[in-house]
């Protein structure tokens, strides 16, 4: 598949980038549980904050074979407002921020076609191959203007059962993420919390017992112009 010409690393940092961020779901029927980490205090975005996995689509995003691609709905609906075959670098994205930030898994055991590029050599030195069919499309959000960092972040729900990797393992995530944890969702809200990522929150607590993708995605548009809740296709959120 070929490059996509706006995942290119931008010169204008406040550039708005397409991402990917992926929120694992454990337990859902009984006790719910997300998987969240802290940034540092460092960093150029959200410092201090905990947050779910994940970031920017790369380059190679687009050339990375899958196992198993995303729903045809999903697909569908990141199509939407946006470039129409990007839905396959933003699962990739997702599952690549997944694993380089928690050390977890969303995979098939398979070997890969060829030599994996060298931000994937590790993940295909587990013998897996990575799958999107787990990811369901929930969310939908740009970063406001003024922000050091902007982002056009597309939000992926996904149960833990889907992992191939033990979901209490963290020995293979990088440092970008620290206290990785799994949260209760009832005690999500004391910890440090961008404003999106409540927003996000909300739906996820709405849909954390049900396994089918919801029937419609919210979009939070920023613009220079106006900051709206959208539906897919434009149509308004109702109250």
């Amino acid at each position: 598949m070929r490059a996509f010409k706006d995942t290119v690393t931008p010169v204008d940092k406040a550039e708005i980038r397409n991402a990917a961020t992926v929120i694992l779901l454990r337990d859902r029927a009984t006790r719910p549980r997300i998987l969240m980490g802290q940034r540092g205090a460092a960093a150029a975005f959200m410092p201090n904050k905990f947050v779910f996995p994940g970031g920017a689509v790369d380059n190679s995003d687009g050339q990375i074979p899958l196992a198993a691609p995303l729903s045809a709905l999903c697909a569908r609906r990141l199509s939407e407002e946006a470039y129409p075959d990007l839905a396959h670098a933003l699962s990739v994205a997702a599952i690549r921020e997944l694993w380089e930030e928690t050390g977890q898994i969303l995979g098939q055991p398979g070997a890969w076609p060829g030599h994996p590029p060298a931000d994937w050599a590790d993940f295909a030195a587990t013998g897996h191959v990575p799958q999107a069919d787990p990811l369901q499309f929930v969310f939908r959000a740009i970063t406001p203007p003024g922000r050091p960092r902007r982002f056009d972040a597309r939000f992926f729900l996904a149960d833990a059962a889907t992992l191939a990797s033990d979901p209490d393992d963290f020995s293979a995530a990088s440092d970008e993420l620290s206290l990785l944890q799994w949260i209760d969702l009832d005690e999500v809200r004391n910890f440090d919390l961008p404003f999106i990522t409540e927003v996000v929150l909300a739906e996820v607590a709405a849909r954390a017992r049900s396994e089918t993708p919801p029937v419609s995605v919210p979009f939070f548009r920023n613009n220079d112009e106006e900051s709206l809740f959208l539906r897919l296709r434009g149509h308004p959120m109702l109250d």
